[in-house]
């Protein structure tokens, strides 16, 4: 009686099946002829197919016989309403491209138009495999509800610049706001926030200490931009007689709590210092290439032992929010930037866009398909001509797939997508508001005549 109760399957909400697990896991097991079994939105377990077909009895099966199954990814840097000025601004070198087109257009935004933005967005992270991301906007709360509604997972930081500012009287006007973003999303099973001041050039110093000791009084992240290119470190040398990690030193500012976006004009001093306070740094290869403000060593950093997570940055400075382009730039120009054909390799690459980055963000267990962790997953068919023949998955994740090949997109074991259909998204009224927006993007940019 008791082997007899002992051997009964157990129940599971879900059973996936693949050719191929890339897990993430500590052993960076990659399991083939696989499965995963889901309960209450966690991995119960991930193991030989034939194994767990025996040991659980699913109320549901996902068969993705041929495909590649792997962790969610996760988007460290973002923008996300800035899906809205997508190729409005090309081929400009950083300070010009914020401040004579990005920052005027973005004065003019409204939240109509941010929500729009930021259903883009969503559909592009879902259709590429995306499940979480970091946030950096302005009026959070409406990302907030299409992540909520979309069904992926988000930290938002309510950006802000020097007070006063086109959002924020004062500071105190700032720090309420991101209090009650906190608390909106306190018990959020898929939101968080974070705080996030825009760079040390646009935020006066005490400023700065003020929104880390929100921060810190929140226990949440707290994010900025940091040494984008050398224009930005001439800025704060001319303005404050200290480079940008100097400022953020002199202040306190690095802790494992802090996640800076590029890190590209950093020396080795610095870097060892960044390692030495356990910050987080998140790489940004698409957006700084485009951009021309540098190439981030991303290897030294590595090697210093500093966490480095990747994102895409906004789609107005990387034209995609496809983290699949940016796993593979960064191996590639991580190869270059180094001198060595072995730095940043498709391992590296892929843990920075899935367990690296959770770091980022503060939520460790995300990036990673292992008994107890969140159930989110995508998947790769490998029937695509470009994934044939294979001998390494990890090696096509990172080199061969260009994203276009997801088939499945997956946050805490709901489907949000599989097979072309977007299941959280009305696609048909999502390419209308698009239509519209780019007709305000044009008036707003001083380009046309608004007809709506």
């Amino acid at each position: 009686m008791t082997q007899e109760r002992d051997n009964k399957p157990r129940r599971c909400d879900l059973l996936v099946r693949a050719d191929a697990i890339v897990t993430q896991d500590g052993e960076r097991r990659v399991l083939t002829d696989a499965a995963v079994a889901v309960t209450d939105g966690l991995v119960a377990e991930v193991g030989d197919y034939a194994n767990l077909a025996a040991a659980y009895e699913p109320e549901q099966t996902l068969d993705l016989s041929g495909k590649m199954l792997l962790p969610g990814l996760v988007n460290g840097h973002t923008h996300l309403p800035m899906t809205l000025q997508r190729g409005l601004a090309d081929d400009l070198p950083l300070m010009e491209w914020l401040q004579n087109h990005i920052w005027p257009v973005e004065a003019k935004l409204n939240e109509t138009l941010l929500a729009s933005g930021a259903k883009l967005g969503c559909a592009e992270l879902i259709r590429t495999g995306c499940t979480t991301f970091l946030n950096g906007y302005f009026h959070e709360q409406i990302t907030g509800q299409a992540v909520s509604d979309c069904g992926l997972r988000a930290v938002l930081g309510e950006g802000f610049f020097a007070f006063p500012s086109p959002f924020f009287a004062t500071a105190e006007d700032c720090w309420n706001t991101v209090r009650a973003l906190d608390e909106r999303y306190r018990d959020h099973p898929r939101l968080r926030s974070a705080v996030t001041p825009h760079a040390v050039y646009t935020v006066e110093p005490d400023q700065l200490a003020e929104s880390f000791e929100l921060a810190e009084s929140l226990d949440i992240p707290w994010q900025t931009h940091l040494a984008e290119s050398p224009m930005e470190t001439a800025l704060c040398l001319e303005k404050h007689g200290m480079r940008p990690v100097e400022i953020l030193r002199s202040l306190n500012l690095l802790s494992p709590r802090t996640t800076l976006h590029h890190c590209v004009d950093v020396t080795d001093e610095e870097i060892a210092l960044l390692a030495d306070r356990g910050v987080n740094v998140v790489h940004n290869p698409a957006s700084n290439l485009k951009l021309c403000s540098g190439l981030s060593p991303v290897q030294k950093l590595l090697d210093a032992g500093v966490n480095v997570g990747l994102g895409t940055d906004g789609a107005a400075s990387n034209n995609q929010l496809n983290m699949f382009r940016d796993m593979g730039l960064a191996a590639l120009v991580g190869k270059v930037s180094h001198g060595d054909a072995s730095a940043v390799s498709a391992q590296t690459a892929l843990d920075m866009a899935t367990r690296n980055s959770a770091r980022c963000l503060g939520w460790p267990e995300l990036g990673r398909i292992e008994a107890g962790c969140p159930a989110d997953m995508c998947a790769l068919d490998l029937a695509s001509a470009n994934l044939m023949p294979m001998f390494n998955p990890v090696s096509h994740a990172v080199y061969a797939a260009t994203g276009l090949e997801v088939c499945m997109t997956m946050t805490a074991g709901e489907v949000l997508y599989l097979y072309g259909d977007f299941r959280t998204l009305d696609m048909t009224t999502l390419r209308e508001e698009a239509t519209e927006c780019a007709k305000w993007a044009r008036c707003a940019a001083g380009r046309g005549k608004n007809t709506k």
